[in-house]
């Protein structure tokens, strides 16, 4: 008998052509899982979950954290309740859970932890245009799960984001930086499996190292059907 795929949902924008949701959905395929789309559009099926992914896109609304950005950035009011309702589901039901960009910033708040609202001012040593290219060095503690993952003391990834957790929440710790010291990545302090990363690994599942934090998402997902 052919043993039961763990199923990965996925949150993100709820657009019919959505490149990070396609991408997601392959490196999750190539690792051996099952995928549900969670969106605005998109109903829940009722199957049950074995691990969920947050999804990258547009900015958290700053009353959320304490922000005060304003101007033309654009919110998605109905995109952070969902969020944050299935990141509660998923922390109160011991899902594992990982958070791309926007969802590693969106796990920070829900834990209480605050962002800066815009670091563009902050980059003084650090390549800011975004791309989708691997042209950001990132240096990651050895010691943590996000090191033990990656098996590399050092990336390069990609930056879409002007956005990045400062204060970090309560049972979070950052795990990895960029050359201005600015937060690339947090990971649970306790046994909960939660890694959140600042760049987008689904565009990048080419590179093994990359490919491996969906390896990881769906090996956890496995220990938690067997609970």
């Amino acid at each position: 008998m052919a043993q039961r795929k763990p199923r990965i949902g996925v949150t993100g924008a709820g657009k019919k052509w959505s490149p990070s949701w396609w991408s997601t959905r392959l490196a999750l395929t190539l690792c051996g899982a099952e995928v549900e789309r969670i969106s605005v559009h998109h109903r829940p099926s009722g199957l049950p979950l074995h691990g969920i992914i947050i999804g990258g896109g547009s900015d958290i609304s700053p009353e959320h954290y304490g922000g005060t950005l304003s101007g033309k950035v654009k919110h998605d009011h109905e995109r952070d309740d969902l969020e944050m309702r299935w990141i509660a589901k998923a922390l109160r039901d011991g899902l594992p859970i990982l958070g791309i960009c926007r969802g590693a910033q969106l796990l920070n708040v829900v834990h209480k932890g605050n962002l800066y609202d815009d670091i563009r001012d902050l980059r003084h040593h650090t390549y800011n245009r975004p791309g989708l290219l691997p042209t950001k060095q990132v240096y990651v503690d050895e010691r943590s799960q996000l090191g033990g993952i990656v098996k590399k003391p050092k990336l390069r990834v990609n930056s879409l984001h002007h956005q990045a957790v400062h204060e970090v929440g309560q049972g979070l710790k950052i795990v990895a930086h960029d050359l201005d010291l600015l937060p690339q990545a947090i990971e649970s302090t306790g046994k909960h499996p939660i890694v959140g990363v600042q760049w987008h690994p689904e565009y990048l599942f080419y590179v093994p190292s990359q490919l491996r934090l969906f390896r990881w998402l769906v090996t956890q997902a496995r220990l938690f059907m067997r609970r």
